[in-house]
């Protein structure tokens, strides 16, 4: 074995490639053969893709698959605080131990091969869950679809969720070229569910030349709120009185109606997803990071939101939650986000921003963060600090009981910032 330990083994994976992201499916479809050979997986696998709502919709199926006593594994990225949070099965993160024999065996199938840092933990999530023997797999895009390293795999059933403007680099500068790339995880004659009542005609239109059966939201299933209870209808089933996802937000009832229609399609292959699992998956899911809250005399709340689309997300879940006293912004976002549209969509929520810096080559200033603040909100009421741990701690000491702080912007900020508190942090694997 190259190395004894996980974090030595995760610096090299950082500098063994020449580009960090570099997508095509050629260098981990050649290891994959040499580690798996031509077998076919023994366990079901959903596929997630979309802009905004893959984290949640994985968490919402995992808990429903275990809730239904099936051996259920997810990989997702990035991680909040602990890389071994990406591969994960019956909610328990993989071990250290477990992580670095699955990189050793990849080590040795690859030859001179160089993969990517998220090659290398898509085929080790992989590997750790045919050794594992699992049931299904819910499997979360890490960048688009067509050319993503999760796409090597074959999905049983696809999940697009809401579509928006996103890494426009890598994928296109319109919802229509964004959602071919999502489009890609399809497969030919196996059924995509929709989350959007009007997702991109691109993805209906690939769909259609692949015969991929489409379970499109608005018209092939429907809910409606009733007071603490929801109804979902599909083409063939009903369910009514359903408890509300242990997740902040009506908007995460758009997830969980679409994750109810993956569900439905994998009943076949997987019986024991009943009412009765639905129901108790709903009410035990669990997701770090999005609206996620810290109780106290000031309530902390940690979002990863980082685009137009999840910040109009967030400023609604605000609103649903009152608060009796001020909301305090404490904000750092990498540059390449499109930070003005952020703001203005959370502009009517938020008394007082707390603007703070990301280390790192993607990372910006609080300064400049600032000024794209002030390009949308002239008036705001803001401080500016080197970086977001400082912004953190200023906003803690000024924020008053029955005030809260929100801490969003990137997956970065909420790390930044939750390794300040030291109850949130992982015990060591």
């Amino acid at each position: 074995m190259r190395f004894d330990n996980l974090s030595a083994w995760l610096a090299w994976q950082e500098t063994l490639h020449f580009k960090e992201i570099d997508p095509g499916l050629l260098r981990i479809r050649t290891v994959w053969k040499q580690l798996h050979g031509e077998s076919a997986l023994n366990f079901k696998i959903v596929t997630v893709a979309g802009t905004n709502g893959k984290g949640s919709s994985v968490a919402l199926l995992s808990s429903i698959c275990r809730a239904a006593g099936y051996k259920t594994a997810s990989y997702t990225s990035p991680h909040l605080l602990s890389y071994n949070e990406r591969i994960v099965i019956d909610g328990e993160p993989a071990s250290d131990t477990t992580i670095c024999h699955a990189f050793a065996a990849i080590d040795d199938a690859r030859g001179d091969i160089s993969l990517t840092y998220f090659e290398f933990a898509t085929l080790a999530a992989m590997w750790i869950f045919c050794q594992q023997k699992v049931d299904v797999a819910i499997l979360e895009v890490g960048m688009g679809g067509r050319l993503d390293a999760v796409n090597l795999f074959d999905a049983d059933v696809a999940l697009i969720t809401p579509v928006a403007l996103d890494h426009m680099h890598w994928l296109g500068d319109t919802r229509e070229k964004i959602g071919a790339e999502k489009a890609g995880i399809m497969r030919s004659g196996r059924p995509v569910v929709c989350s959007e009542a009007h997702p991109p005609e691109s993805v209906l239109n690939i769909a259609q030349r692949l015969q991929a059966p489409v379970t499109q939201a608005g018209l092939n299933f429907t809910y409606q709120v009733e007071g603490n209870q929801w109804h979902w209808q599909g083409d063939e089933t009903t369910m009514r009185n359903l408890p509300l996802p242990a997740l902040h937000g009506q908007y995460q009832l758009k997830n969980s109606a679409a994750v109810l229609a993956v569900i439905h399609l994998l009943q076949h292959h997987l019986p024991a997803l009943n009412e009765a699992a639905i129901r108790t998956g709903l009410q035990q899911v669990s997701l770090q990071g999005r609206f996620q809250i810290i109780p106290g005399p000031v309530q902390r709340i940690f979002d990863v939101t980082h685009n137009q689309q999840g910040a109009e997300n967030l400023c609604q879940v605000l609103r649903e939650t009152p608060c009796a006293g001020n909301t305090f912004a404490v904000v750092a976002m990498l540059r390449d986000k499109d930070a003005s549209s952020v703001f203005a969509a959370l502009e009517n929520q938020i008394d007082r921003w707390f603007v703070g810096g990301l280390i790192g080559e993607r990372g910006q200033s609080g300064a400049t963060l600032a000024a794209s603040l002030l390009s949308v909100i002239p008036n705001a009421s803001y401080d500016v600090f080197e970086s977001v741990q400082q912004a953190y701690h200023i906003a803690m000491a000024q924020a008053e009981a029955s005030d809260r702080v929100l801490i969003f912007g990137s997956f970065h900020t909420v790390e930044a910032v939750m390794r300040e508190i030291p109850e949130l942090l992982p015990v060591s694997s």
